[in-house]
This record gives structure tokens, C-alpha cells and sequence, in this order.
């Protein structure tokens, strides 16, 4: 057998220089059975997980079953949308194969012509052929010859065994859960839960995590005591013997050779790479444009290249009423985003909308985003982006953002702030406390649930890949970046996620490449870090590309905005009073008295997680957790 496709740096630029790209790209759900004791698998609860996921692919629907495996497919068609039907099959020297997956695969020419040669025998243009074929002559290597975002279930018949692969760096969701002797598999916690397969049951290792790292959770684990995840770069066979789950990429730390110059020029040819190969569609295609470094690099990139085609490019920008005059500057976010997002877009020519969310839909939506999210996650950050989201779906199919900058690029505080880099917990949980006094202490075990989490915290920390030639920042800097994309950077894409799909919305993410990271995470601090400013390496890419105007190219950086109306404040304040009177879980288990001095008498200025996370959005946060508990029936076990 030949060896498998592996790629070095100097040879994927010549490669993608030389290569178009592929045509066909998929967003969808996926979702299975496996009975390891042999018999039936049960087709009635995959049609129920199916059904429960068709929001993510609402065009078409497959089901494939065989004995003691069942798969289903619902498919959100944007490229070539007459082929590519799923579960595809493929019977290869008498032997069938068949696959259920969701995802982009950037570098199927390639793999096209390496798997002609090797004897593969194409009848679609499509990515989900390409992804089948590689598993047939690579086996269990095939996930490492794949440039893309996906998750996948691949059934060899002969060996009566799944293959489950996805992403390195996370984009695409699998989570599983086993019910005695049948695995059960799929793109949302919902569907596990509506079929019976898990149960709505919290251990302390879940509620720790909703009280002290929510909404980020710990890799591999959901709050849901029954469901796993299949974690970013991991592969995971299952057969009789139960599910085996392994590592197939990870980070590593390498010397760097080359100026700070060269590291500006190779960056801009990955990042522009990224997004151009993201541009291919058949359906409409837009850009989320918020003035800030990241969102306006892919979308100058993208208006240039589809300038060419002699296209325009769409963009948009997301406000809330009355943030204008009521807008208030901040370390994090110094000034507001609503001029830069017009600007740049006269600037670069696109047909820009810029859309505003009223305060009262932005509460009514707390609810709707703890359903597409099956956690209570990030507040009117994630309901206001479900209500955006709805829009673009009026006019767009498809939309490129510029999530994942920040943990590569070292964006955020905790990459270079002495007081956070030095802090024994999570950077930006900014007081671990601040949440679980809310709760009654002797429930949640609030010392224990500390300790626990911290010691995730250390362990990852002590994983991180570093040299022995790092300097004291060099270190700090991969240490930052592991903690970022291990979980801050995993609940963004979780977020991103739920909220465009429940709208079938696919939104792509170009940071998210992994060889950028991969290039990125060993160029020395000093680069990244440059004159003190952040990011300072892709705004040296971006000045070599000359893609943006001095006054966008060093501005600070602009997080996803949040209302800073007093009228979403006391929308939900009032929310939260009429719950907090209730006799259920959510009540036995905080402190009431605490939270209505807190909320209602207390101090202004609380600050939570991460970034945009202060008083109104834990206020709104403490609603979905309540809604959250009894929508979804928890249980605390």
C-alpha cells in the first residue's frame, strides 16, 4: 500500500498554486447506530435523530441500514446541488463502503488525482466521494491527507466496523453516547437525548463545568453525564468491542528559521489561500464584516478575488438599538464598530447591509439559543446572532466570518498581561468565584468543583508543546495558545455553529485552517508580538498584501458587539424575577437572596467570562440556565 498523502509547507504552495479546487461542499448533520452485541440497530430512533437535526440540512434526507448499523444524512446543498446524495456507497474489489459527512475539503484535486492513480474510479465531482476513496485506500491515515473541516462515519461492510474522523482543529460537531450495547452517534446533543439514547443527567463534573468554565466546556466531556465528544483531531473505530477513540493530529513545537519578514509573507499567502479556497459556492455568498482586524481581512481578500470574477461581494454588519447612545468604551473593546464596518465596505466596493437587533427580540431569543445550542451558552451573544443569522439566510446560503484570529494570533490579554498570564486558573474567567457564590456551596461542592477545574486547567497547560531553546515569552505565548483553542476557541466554533445551522446557515471559518496554525504557533513572540501590538503578525501579512487602510489595519481589537441598552438590562431582569420564585432545580440549587442583592442592589460592574460577559448578560445567562434546567428536564445526579 502506498503511503499516505503528507504535505510539507514548501510543497502545499506549490500545490495550491497549481491546483483548482473542488466543486461540491456539504453542511449537514450526521448520525448512526452501531449494535456491537450483532443485533438490529434500532431504525425508529434514527429516524428521530435525524428528524430532530433537519434544521442543519433541510434540502434532502438518506438513511442506509445493514443488519447492525444504521446511518442517516440530512444535507444543506450549496455546490453542485443535483449529486453528492448521502449515505454514498462505494464497492471497491468486492468489498462496500459506505459514508455519512459533513464538511469542506479544500484540497480534493489533489487527493483526486493521487487516488486516480492508486486505482479509485470517480463518478461525482463531489468532496464526499473524495473523503470515501481515501478512506478505502488509506484507511485509518486518511483523516491526516485531508485539508478541510469535517466529521465523518465511514462503514467498511466486510469488517463490519465505523470509522469516525473529525476536523484537527475542531469546526465540524460529533458527539456519541452507548445505551448497553449500541453506540449511538450524531452531530447534536439533541438528537442523542430525543431518541432516549442519553439521559438529561448531570454528574458534578458537568455542573462544575457550568459554573466555573461555561460557556466553554472541557474536551472530550459535555455536561450530559451519558454524552461524549469526539475531540478535535481524533479518529475513533467501532466494532464489537465497544468504541476505541485516538489522536491523529496534534500541535508540535518546532524551531524557527526565516525573519519576521518571511513570517509576514508566508502568512499572508496561508490566510489568502484560506479564504479564496472558501469562496466556491452555487448558492449566495457573504462575508460578516465588523471593522475589526479579522473580519476585515476576509473580506478584502474575498472582495478582491471575486472583483476579478467581476462579482461584488456581499457583507454585513450586526448592531443593536440603541447602542449608539448608550455605548460604553472598555479595555476590551474601546470603541464601537458601526462606522469601520460601513467604511471599509465603500472602501472595498461590496454591497454592504448593516443589520440591527431590537433589545426586546434579543431576549426573546435567550430561549430559541439554548435550543440550537443544548446548553445554556453565551447570553444575547448567541440569541442575537440566531436573530442575525435568520436575516443573512434571506439573501445568503453561505458566509465567511473571521472566528479563530485571536487564539492563533495571540489577540486576546491573557497572551501578554502579566496579571492574566500569571493567574492559576482560566485567564478569562476573571473571578472563578463570581459565579458559584450565586449557588449554594454545600450542593455544588463549590471547593471541590474548583480544585477539579484547576487541575484541568494545569494539565493543560503541562501538554503544551514547547522547545527547550523557548524563551519565558515564547513559552507563555504556546501556553496561551493551547488554553485558547482547546477551549476558547472550541466554544466560539461551537457557538458559530449551532447558531447559523439552526437558521441552515453554513457560515466557514478561514482562520480555522490548521497549517496556519501549525506555521503560526512556532513563529517566536517577539514577531507575533511586534512594537507591543497585538497580532502584530497578521497585520504585517495584511500590509504586505496591502489589503486594508492604516486607520483598520492597527485598530484594537473589536470583539462580537453586545447591547448595551438599559433596556435589554431590565427586559431581563425581569425575566429572571419571575423564575427565581419558582419551586424547581434551578432554585434548590442557588442562592436566591444572593442573586436578587446582587442583581438588584448590588454592584454595576461585573464582569464574568471572557470579554463582553458583565452584568446584564450574566443576568440573561442566569434565565437560560433556568430555562435550560427545565426545558430540557435535567437531572443531578
Amino acid at each position: 500500500m502506498r503511503q499516505p498523502l503528507s504535505v510539507s509547507y514548501e510543497e502545499t504552495e506549490h500545490i495550491l498554486k497549481t491546483t483548482t479546487f473542488g466543486k461540491v461542499k456539504y453542511m449537514c448533520s450526521i448520525s448512526g447506530i452501531y449494535s456491537c452485541s450483532g443485533e438490529r440497530a434500532d431504525l425508529e430512533k434514527l429516524k428521530i435523530m435525524n428528524a430532530a437535526m433537519t434544521h442543519r440540512g433541510p434540502d434532502s434526507e438518506g438513511i442506509y441500514t445493514d443488519g447492525n448499523v444504521a446511518l442517516a444524512h440530512n444535507r444543506l446543498a450549496v455546490i453542485d446541488i443535483e449529486k453528492g446524495a448521502q449515505p454514498m456507497s462505494i464497492t471497491f474489489r468486492g468489498r462496500e463502503y459506505v459514508i455519512v459527512y459533513n464538511g469542506e475539503i479544500y484540497n480534493v484535486p489533489e487527493l483526486r488525482r493521487r487516488l486516480t492513480l492508486l486505482g479509485a474510479e470517480f463518478t461525482t465531482d463531489c468532496d464526499t466521494e473524495a473523503v470515501l476513496w481515501s478512506y478505502i485506500f488509506w484507511k485509518e491515515h486518511c483523516s491526516s491527507c485531508l485539508n478541510g473541516i469535517f466529521a465523518f462515519i465511514v462503514y467498511d461492510k466486510e469488517e463490519n466496523k465505523l470509522f469516525l474522523s473529525r476536523d484537527r482543529l475542531g469546526v465540524k460537531p460529533l458527539y456519541y453516547t452507548r445505551k448497553k450495547n449500541e453506540i449511538y452517534f450524531a452531530s447534536e446533543v439533541k438528537a442523542l437525548l430525543k431518541c432516549g439514547a442519553a439521559a438529561p443527567k448531570v454528574d458534578m463534573t458537568g455542573l462544575w463545568q457550568l459554573i466555573f468554565l461555561a460557556p466553554a466546556t472541557l474536551s472530550g466531556q459535555d455536561v450530559f453525564r451519558d454524552v461524549k465528544e469526539l475531540r478535535p483531531g481524533q479518529n475513533a473505530v467501532v466494532d464489537t468491542n465497544g468504541i476505541r477513540c485516538y489522536s491523529y493530529w496534534t500541535l508540535e513545537a518546532k524551531p524557527f528559521s526565516g525573519s519576521a519578514r518571511d513570517a509576514a509573507e508566508y502568512t499572508y499567502f496561508l490566510v489568502s489561500d484560506a479564504v479564496e479556497r472558501q469562496l466556491v459556492s452555487d448558492v449566495p455568498l457573504c462575508t460578516f464584516l465588523s471593522g475589526g482586524l479579522d473580519s476585515s481581512v476576509v473580506t478584502s481578500i474575498a472582495s478582491r478575488k471575486l472583483r476579478e470574477q467581476g462579482k461584488t461581494l456581499s457583507t454585513y454588519s450586526f448592531e443593536y438599538e440603541e447602542n449608539k447612545d448608550n455605548f460604553k468604551s472598555s479595555l476590551f473593546q474601546p470603541e464601537s464598530d458601526d462606522m469601520f464596518a460601513s467604511d471599509l465596505a465603500q472602501i472595498l466596493g461590496s454591497d454592504h447591509t448593516v443589520l440591527r437587533a431590537p433589545n426586546a427580540v434579543v431576549a426573546q431569543y435567550l430561549e430559541k439559543a439554548v435550543l440550537a445550542r443544548d446548553f445554556p451558552g453565551q447570553a444575547d451573544i448567541d440569541s442575537s446572532l440566531i436573530y442575525f443569522c435568520e436575516r443573512v439566510k434571506k439573501r445568503h446560503t453561505v458566509a465567511l466570518s473571521g472566528e479563530c484570529s485571536d487564539e492563533i494570533f495571540g489577540g486576546y490579554p491573557w497572551f501578554y498581561r502579566k496579571e492574566m498570564t500569571q493567574r492559576e486558573f482560566f485567564p478569562w474567567i476573571h473571578d472563578p468565584f463570581a459565579r458559584s457564590s450565586l449557588f449554594k456551596g454545600e450542593l455544588i461542592r463549590e471547593r471541590e468543583g474548583f480544585d477539579y477545574m484547576s487541575k484541568q486547567y494545569k494539565r493543560t497547560l503541562e501538554n503544551a508543546p514547547i522547545l527547550e531553546s523557548d524563551s519565558e515569552e515564547d513559552i507563555t505565548a504556546r501556553r496561551a495558545t493551547v488554553l485558547s483553542t482547546a477551549y476558547f476557541m472550541q466554544h466560539l466554533l461551537c457557538r458559530k455553529d449551532r447558531m447559523s445551522m439552526s437558521c441552515s446557515l453554513e457560515v466557514r471559518v478561514p482562520f480555522a485552517d490548521h497549517r496556519i496554525i501549525e506555521y503560526v504557533y512556532n513563529v517566536p513572540w517577539r514577531i507575533k508580538f511586534e512594537n507591543s501590538t497585538e497580532k502584530a503578525l497578521l497585520r504585517a501579512a495584511a500590509e504586505k498584501g496591502d489589503l486594508l487602510p492604516d486607520r483598520f489595519l492597527y485598530r484594537k481589537k473589536s470583539p462580537y458587539p453586545k447591547t448595551h441598552s438599559p433596556e435589554y438590562e431590565r427586559a431581563v431582569l425581569s425575566m429572571l424575577e419571575k423564575r427565581l420564585d419558582r419551586d424547581d432545580l434551578f432554585n434548590a440549587l442557588v442562592n436566591v437572596p444572593k442573586i436578587k442583592s446582587l442583581l438588584w442592589n448590588g454592584e454595576e460592574n461585573i464582569t464574568w467570562f471572557g470579554q463582553l460577559m458583565s452584568k446584564p448578560q450574566l443576568v440573561a445567562w442566569l434565565y437560560q440556565l433556568s430555562f435550560w434546567f427545565e426545558r430540557y428536564n435535567v437531572e443531578i445526579v
